[in-house]
């Protein structure tokens, strides 16, 4: 009998310290992710937009950006950044591996589908896509506009990092309220070669998605000797939502009639 005791005991001891490693280890992971240092700006930006924390929890996305006819719809996958554009003339999409494309109609797609399919995504997520691994921050020189100086952060990728490790941005931040304000970014998918021309987007309009202040409208800017200029554009951006449980993987898979 005390054998068959010294033996359940030692099953549940066994059994107790599996469950402590695990539970251990897990905590260790999520302290890391928690943990990580951002620049001081860098984390009174996210704060100010909700906090990265509060991005970290969310595992998938939905927008959808304003069209004269059709809105165009994103749903995104955040962790694995796996996405889907359904749009009035296609279907574009990024599976994990392979980016495709399902024109709808004769109306052909005239832009770059591996460029294009997370381009507007980047936008959107700002400023805490700029929270990703593999991001270097720096001080920048100020931005002088319209009597406002802003100041600016500067962030570079680590080789290797996405499509486009070269790409730059500038992010420019209001002094007293820490909300991200205009944006500058280098685009390098094609060339493959760091740019010196930036390309300027306005934050101005804001809301709240869940506890997050994500933007409604994108205002991009003309540019000279890479400062905006006047004003060129506007996407709105409706019906966003942030989901605590990722999207299922079926609804990136490559469908009919598609092709890579």
């Amino acid at each position: 009998m005390k054998k068959v005791t010294l033996l359940l005991l030692t099953i549940v001891l066994l059994s107790s310290c599996k469950r402590e490693n695990k539970t251990k280890d897990y905590s260790e992971e999520s302290l890391e992710v928690t943990a990580r240092i951002y620049p001081d700006n860098m984390s009174e930006i996210f704060n100010a937009h909700g906090g990265i924390d509060l991005w970290n929890t969310f595992e998938g996305m939905y927008y959808e950006i304003e069209e004269p006819t059709i809105n165009e719809k994103h749903t995104v996958a955040l962790k694995s950044r796996k996405s889907i554009i359904n749009a009035e003339h296609h279907i574009l999409a990024f599976d994990g591996k392979d980016v495709w494309l399902k024109e709808l109609d004769t109306v052909t797609f005239k832009s770059n589908p591996r460029f294009f399919y997370n381009l507007m995504f980047y936008f959107y997520a700002m400023p805490f896509i700029l929270g990703d691994d593999g991001i270097n921050y720096s001080d920048a020189e100020p931005l002088q506009m319209d009597g406002m100086e802003y100041p600016g952060i500067s962030i570079s990728y680590n080789a290797g990092i996405g499509d486009s490790p070269d790409d730059e941005y500038m992010l420019y931040y209001n002094p007293e309220t820490y909300k991200m304000e205009w944006l500058g970014y280098t685009v390098t998918y094609f060339s493959k070669e760091k740019s010196k021309e930036f390309h300027f987007i306005k934050y101005s309009d804001w809301g709240n998605v869940n506890g997050l202040v994500l933007p409604k409208t994108l205002t991009w800017y003309n540019y000279e000797n890479n400062l905006p200029t006047t004003k060129r554009s506007d996407r709105s951006i409706v019906n966003a939502s942030l989901w605590e449980e990722s999207p299922n993987d079926s609804l990136f898979r490559m469908q009919d009639g598609a092709k890579i």
